[in-house]
Parts: structure tokens; C-alpha cells; sequence
């Protein structure tokens, strides 16, 4: 069968485009194809530097006939009508037509539309010009005098040629005849730029692939991987070393190069006292090389593998030489930025945190330091690590942004505040912890273990979190600028891969306290000109403060009340402010302010007790998804959250592997069957006559009742009772065991017993035992939300 070729040919296209623009193109082209009814054996899709290429094998030489059935309006229908369908069916009378009876419908025009299969080669004349136009390039760009033109072609970069071919292998292929931008496809390509320039007419993809290796070209990005990898690896084997392997740099490498030759180059030695990570970043993100260690050892040796795109007649010195010069320049930077960030303690750069805005609502760096220090120091004892240890890892953990080593490679970030932490003597948990607290970063990374860095991260993530919501900048669809998601997930990640303990609902409402008197602070910080008019000075230590002045805790400083009271009517400020801001806002048990004094003026700023809960669903959502990937069901992670108080995500975790495991065994299976009839009966007995069977069952009615109705209300009796007694020790599966106890009772309830009996106060017995059915289920969880 016939196969497709096609190539776009255009200058440089950038590296970390290609793989996706190669996937685009196979997409898009192959979808259009189906879209129109033509089937393919396989595709696949190449990328070099500068060509994208596509084979198709096994595209039909002509698409198959279509016949088409439809149905139009009833006989007798309005000429409106009738004129409608045969303008859509393409008929020009009603004898082109034909009449069918439906017993229940009458009778009814039908059109027999018959299209005879198109010419492959002309579908893709017509699909490959548009694909090619709205090409969806990241980045794209117009050139040369047709780009004053109103919709010229867009490329990445300036598109030259165009190879297309159909047909079959024992053929000669044709010419897909289009053009796009004053570029006619044709059977012409061109090889590596400086080694082999020449023209290249190839037909077919065998003679494509040969004539382009002849020509210094690998077409497959991942044989020129391939080619690098191992050619990098036997030259470093040669020398006595180990290739330090970086698999993201290998990619972006084989994306600048079509024939890739693998040199060796050296630097200085002396280099070597710089830190292993720093000449790492510096060699590969400015060179774009891979760094070399002693063989059998971790330590980085003074060398270094480049790829080049030329087979240089000089063996590569000159190129290699080159290079050299290069990388000791920007390690010679590495070097002077290390020293000097090495005469600087971490505690002294703090100030100038002071100075960046972390977010304009949100203060300063400095400012959200403070917070995580404090929130460090109360986790602490939640985690088992030190308070004083946590609390000053969190105070320098940020000190390093502000070094000369992070401000050229910010991926250095934590690293080198771990190694300059351990140069000024810190303690080797609070070094850790300044390179840790950004941990987990993702899903495959690892958590760390050290309680003081889990303090740390904790503190740093939850107040991200608290702080964003608290302003409204929250994840939206797809966007999510501050990577609130990732921060959610590392917090739910570190508090039940670390088994800790504690009510997250209880962190949020304590963080969201604090935001609101800083932004209680701020606003009198930014009127306080206006505000002198009514504060008096008042002596603290050796200095005259504002009686207004909040500390850095957010607390105030003694005798406010006539400042704010004054504020309030001066400013005119909304009251709400002040309301729900707890005791810290009290003098003697008596409120700061009087709502009823002043008018709402629309001046009013987000209460915690709003945004927490959403917070919190925030949170639930996360851990759905991260419940998921484990393995769990999704309807029991909402079984679970929908009982009260489930804050303690590592309880509700382990609630959830309970109830799994239960439900898993035929009594569970049984009893979700047996909860599920009683939910249903209750459900429409309880709409039918307008009320709800929540009392208690008559034990006395019971017991005069049939065996089975006796047996299942002493099983309840007992199975709750149980159930509550294991849930308050968190003993979930003794829970679960509890419940398990219910199933033959149910069983033989629901067998023997009519609970829609004709004695109305039976019955109403019988609906409140299916309710304290119900009731027992929630012990453990919410079963109206359990599949099957």
C-alpha cells in the first residue's frame, strides 16, 4: 500500500520544541486522515535541528465509496420542508427520492446518497497546506517581503522547502501537489548545513533516510541520543573517568545537532574548591556540557564532554579549545561569586529581605520569614523536632536567595544556603532543612526525613497556601501561577509519609488570624499621617510610639481603643474589619471597637472563617488525587470526608485503606447491599409521608416483634456501640470487624420481616431500625456515597 513522506525543512528550530512539533505533526495529519475515513498501518515522526518529518505507511490509494441513508420530512410535509431536505440530501427533485412507510409514522422521504471514494493523493493536497499553516508553534514568525502580507505563513523560523511524496513502494510516488507561502512541495531536500549543502532528491522514505545519513544527517532524535550517550561514555571510560548522566541535557543536546560529534575538554583544578552542584549548573547551562567524575568516586573531575555539529579536518582542538576558554570564564565567575558569598553570614543578608516584595498583598520576603520562623517553631513540637532548631533553619532558609551564587543559577536555591549554613557553623539539621524545606517538589520527590526540615517545609508551604487564599488568588482550571497545587500536595505528601498528626483545619484558622491583623497593620502603617491626628505618643524603652503600632506578631501595643475607635470614624472604615478577630482584639474582656457606631462603607477585607473551609475542600480534592494514584476508590475518599471533623488527613487516610479492605470481604460487600435496600426504603417511605425515622427504636416494640427484627436491633445495639468505642481508639478495622457483625441480621431482616407492616406504630419501628442502620454505617463512613 501507499505510504506518505513528508518533510518540512526551515532554519534552526529551537530545541526544546522539537519533540512536541514532531508529535503535532503526526497528530494532526493523522487525525485529519481518519477524520476523512482513510485508515493507516503506522506513522511516525522524526526532528533534527532543522527539519520535521513525517511517514505514513499504509494510507489506501483511494478512500472507499460512501453510501448514506437520510431520512427527511413525512409526505404531505410544507414545501418548506421538503425543499430543506433536498437541498442538504444534494437532490434537485422529490423522484430522486424514494418513499418509505413507518407503521407508527406513516410515510416518509429517504435519500440513498451514494460519493464515490477520493483520490488520496487529492486529500492530502487539500489537508497538508492548512495543517502546515496553523501549525501550533509555541513561539512562530513571519519573514521576508510576504510578511507585510495579511495572513502569510507563520514557522518558527523561516521555512525553506517542502518534501512530500505518494505511493507505493513498487512505484515511482508522486508529487503531493500544494504550496504553502510561495513554497511548492517537491522531491528535493538538502543535507547538513556545512558538511553536505548539496542538493538531495530523494522519493520514498527508505531512500529519505539513506540519502540524509550519507549527507550528515541523523534523522532519529533518539539515535543521536543514543550516539551521544555512548560515544560520551567510551571517551570518558578512555580517560579513567565516569560520565556524570544528565537525561534533560542530553535531550536539549541532541535538538542542536545533526551529526553529533562527542569532544573532550579540561579546565583548572583549582576550580574543583567550588562546590560540585555550582560548576555543574555553570558548565551545563551555559555550554550546554556534561561534567566528568573520577571513576568510582563522586568527586568531579577537571573535565568536561561538549557535542559538536562538525566534523572539524582538526580532530576538534580548535573547537575544543574554544569551549575551554569559555567555561573558564564562567567557572572563574563561580569562583569569585563563592568567595564572596562565603564572607557573608547567612543572618546578615536577612535585611535585605526586607527590601522584596514576595507578593504586593502578601509583604515582603522579609515579612512571610517571620511568619514561617513562628509557624516553624509552634509544628515543631507536632513533628518531634527542636523548636529553636526549626525556627532558625526557617529564618535562614531564604537567605540564600539573595546570594551572588543564587542569583545567577536560582535552580542553586536551599543547596548553597545548606553549604554556606555549613561553612558558618549551623547546626547540621538546620543546614538540611535550608535545602530541604522545598521538598517535595513533585509527586516522584522524595520527602524528607529530618523532623526540623519537615517543620520547615510545612511552614513555608502551609503559609503560601493560607496567604494566597487569603487574598483570593486561587488555582483556576489550568492556571495555578504560584504552583498552589504542588504546595497542597507536598503538605499532604509530608504529613502522611512522615504518620503525623495534627488538625490542619486548626493551622488554617491560625495562619488566617494572622493575616487579617496584617492587614489590619498595614492599612494604619499606610494612613499614618492622617492617623497622628488622633494617636498620642506613648513611651516604649527609648522610643515614642503611635499608641496604634502593632508589633511584629501582630499584636498591639497597649491602650489602642481611642486609636481605633478614632480611626474608625476618621477613616470611616467598615466594622467588619474588626469583627471575628478574637481576643487579641479585646481590653478587659471588653471589644476595640462598636459596630454600631459606624455605617458600612464597603471597606472591608476577607475573613478567615470564609476562606478556611474552601481551603480545606482544596486541600480534599488534593488528597483524592493523591489517594487515587495510591490505589484508592474515589467514592470511599468521599465517604470519608463526608462525616464532620475530618481534618486529620493521616487518620482519614488510614480510615480509608479500612474501609477498603472491608468492602473488599463479602460481609462488606453484603452490608453495603443490605445499607443500600435500607437507604432506599427509608428514602421513599420518608418522602411519602413527610417526615424523618431518626428517633431510636422501641426496644419493647422490637422485642415483641418477629425474631429476625429482635436479632437486628440487639445487633445494632451492639455493632454501634463497638464501632464508636474502636473509632475513638482509631482502631478503624476493629471498627470495620464491628459492622461486619451486621450482615447475617440484615440479611435475615430483609428475608423474613415486612417492614411496610399494617400496625402503623410496627411499622414506624421498623423504618427507625433501617434509620439506626444507617446511623451505625456513619460511624465508620458516609455509605450513601459508596459505589455499587
Amino acid at each position: 500500500m501507499p505510504d506518505l513522506l513528508l518533510e518540512l525543512r526551515s532554519e534552526e528550530i529551537p530545541a526544546r520544541m522539537q519533540r512536541r512539533a514532531a508529535e503535532d505533526l503526526k497528530k494532526l495529519v493523522t487525525d485529519a486522515l481518519v477524520a476523512r475515513g482513510f485508515l493507516y498501518e503506522g506513522a511516525k515522526a522524526f526532528s533534527t535541528p532543522r527539519r520535521l518529518a513525517l511517514h505514513i505507511a499504509g494510507l489506501p490509494a483511494r478512500g472507499e465509496a460512501v453510501r448514506e441513508e437520510r431520512r427527511g420530512p413525512r409526505v404531505g410535509a410544507p414545501e418548506a420542508a421538503v425543499q430543506g431536505f433536498l437541498k442538504g440530501a444534494g437532490l434537485t427533485s422529490l423522484d430522486q427520492a424514494t418513499t418509505v412507510t413507518d407503521p407508527k409514522k406513516g410515510e416518509f422521504y429517504l435519500a440513498v446518497i451514494e460519493r464515490p471514494g477520493r483520490e488520496t493523493l487529492d486529500v492530502l493536497a487539500e489537508l497538508l497546506p492548512e495543517i502546515i499553516k496553523s501549525f501550533p508553534w509555541p513561539k512562530s514568525m513571519r519573514w521576508g517581503a510576504a510578511s507585510a502580507e495579511p495572513g502569510s505563513l507563520r514557522w518558527v523560523r523561516p521555512l525553506q522547502s517542502i518534501v512530500a511524496t505518494f505511493g507505493p513502494e513498487t512505484e515511482t510516488p508522486e508529487v503531493v501537489p500544494f504550496s504553502v507561502g510561495g513554497i511548492a512541495a517537491g522531491t528535493v531536500t538538502y543535507g547538513h548545513r556545512f558538511l553536505a549543502p548539496e542538493a538531495i532528491e530523494v522519493r520514498r522514505f527508505d531512500d529519505y533516510i539513506q540519502a540524509l545519513e550519507r549527507a550528515k544527517v541523523i534523522l532519529d532524535p533518539e539515535r543521536r541520543k543514543d550516539v551521544i550517550l555512548h560515544d560520551a561514555r567510551d571517551l570518558a571510560f578512555a580517560r579513567g573517568l565516569d560520565l556524570v548522566e544528565d537525561e534533560g541535557l542530553l535531550e536539549e543536546v541532541s535538538g542542536l545537532v545533526e551529526w553529533p560529534v562527542v569532544l573532550m575538554g579540561s579546565f583548572d583544578e583549582s576550580f574543583l574548591d567550588i562546590p560540585a552542584e555550582a560548576i555543574r549548573a555553570t558548565i551545563r547551562a551555559n555550554q550546554k556540557c556534561f561534567v566528568l567524575r573520577k571513576s568510582g568516586s563522586e568527586d568531579l573531575a577537571p573535565a568536561f564532554i561538549l557535542v559538536s555539529n562538525l566534523v572539524a579536518s582538526d580532530g576538534g582542538q580548535a573547537i575544543t579549545a574554544g569551549n575551554e576558554r569559555v567555561v573558564r570564564a564562567r567557572l572563574s565567575d563561580a569562583k569569585f561569586f563563592w568567595e564572596t558569598d562565603k564572607a557573608i553570614r547567612l543572618e546578615d543578608r536577612l535585611p535585605k529581605l526586607d527590601t522584596i516584595v514576595f507578593h504586593e498583598k502578601l509583604g515582603t520576603q522579609g515579612e512571610r520569614i517571620a511568619r514561617i520562623a513562628a509557624l516553624a517553631k509552634d509544628l515543631a513540637p507536632l513533628v518531634g523536632a527542636d523548636p529553636d532548631l526549626a525556627e532558625r533553619a526557617a529564618l535562614l532558609a531564604k537567605a540564600d536567595l539573595v546570594t551572588e551564587m543564587v542569583g545567577e543559577f536560582p535552580e542553586l536555591q536551599g543547596l548553597m544556603g545548606r553549604k554556606y549554613a555549613a561553612l558558618q557553623g549551623e547546626h547540621p539539621s538546620v543546614c538540611a532543612a535550608i535545602e530541604e524545606h522545598y521538598k517535595p517538589v513533585g509527586p516522584s520527590d522524595r520527602v524528607p526525613s529530618d523532623p526540623v526540615s519537615i517543620a520547615v517545609a510545612l511552614a513555608d508551604k502551609l503559609d503560601t497556601l493560607v496567604g494566597f487564599w487569603s487574598i483570593e488568588e486561587k488555582p483556576t482550571g489550568s492556571k495555578d501561577p504560584f504552583a498552589l497545587r504542588r504546595a497542597a500536595l507536598g503538605v499532604i505528601r509530608l504529613i502522611i509519609e512522615s504518620s503525623l498528626r495534627f488538625r490542619v483545619m486548626e493551622l488554617f484558622y491560625a495562619l488566617s488570624d494572622i493575616y487579617r491583623k496584617k492587614i489590619l497593620t498595614d492599612f494604619f502603617v499606610k494612613n499614618a499621617v492622617q492617623a497622628r491626628l488622633f494617636a498620642p505618643y506613648r513611651r516604649v524603652g527609648d522610643e515614642l510610639k503611635l499608641d496604634w503600632e502593632f508589633d511584629a506578631i501582630g499584636g498591639i501595643y497597649p491602650n489602642p481603643y481611642f486609636v481605633v475607635n478614632s480611626c474608625l470614624r476618621r477613616f470611616k472604615l467598615n466594622e467588619q474589619i474588626f469583627v471575628s478577630t478574637y481576643r487579641a482584639w479585646e481590653i478587659e474582656g471588653r471589644p476595640i471597637y462598636e459596630a454600631s457606631e459606624y455605617a458600612e462603607t464597603g471597606f472591608s477585607i476577607t475573613d478567615g472563617k470564609d476562606y478556611v473551609p474552601d481551603l480545606f475542600a482544596f486541600f480534599a480534592d488534593r488528597l483524592k488525587v493523591y489517594l487515587r494514584d495510591q490505589g484508592a476508590r474515589h467514592d470511599l475518599i468521599d465517604a470519608v470526608f463526608a462525616l464532620p471533623g475530618q481534618d486529620d488527613l493521616l487518620m482519614v487516610v488510614r480510615r480509608v485503606e479500612a474501609l477498603g479492605q472491608f468492602l473488599d470481604t463479602e460481609d462488606g460487600k453484603n452490608l453495603l447491599a443490605g445499607y443500600k435496600r435500607a437507604a432506599n426504603i427509608l428514602r421513599i417511605e420518608e418522602k411519602k409521608d413527610g417526615r424523618a425515622y431518626d428517633s431510636a427504636p422501641d426496644a419493647a416494640l422490637a422485642e415483641a416483634g418477629e425474631p429476625a427484627e429482635r436479632a437486628l436491633a440487639e445487633a445494632l445495639a451492639k455493632a454501634r456501640e463497638t464501632a464508636s468505642v474502636a473509632v475513638a481508639r482509631e482502631d478503624f478495622s476493629g471498627a470495620m470487624q464491628a459492622l461486619s457483625t451486621l450482615r447475617a441480621p440484615v440479611d435475615a431482616f430483609f428475608q423474613d420481616v415486612t417492614v411496610n407492616a399494617p400496625d402503623p406504630k410496627l411499622r414506624e419501628n421498623r423504618l427507625a431500625l433501617l434509620n439506626a442502620l444507617r446511623a451505625a454505617t456513619r460511624e465508620v463512613a458516609d455509605f450513601s456515597k459508596i459505589e455499587g
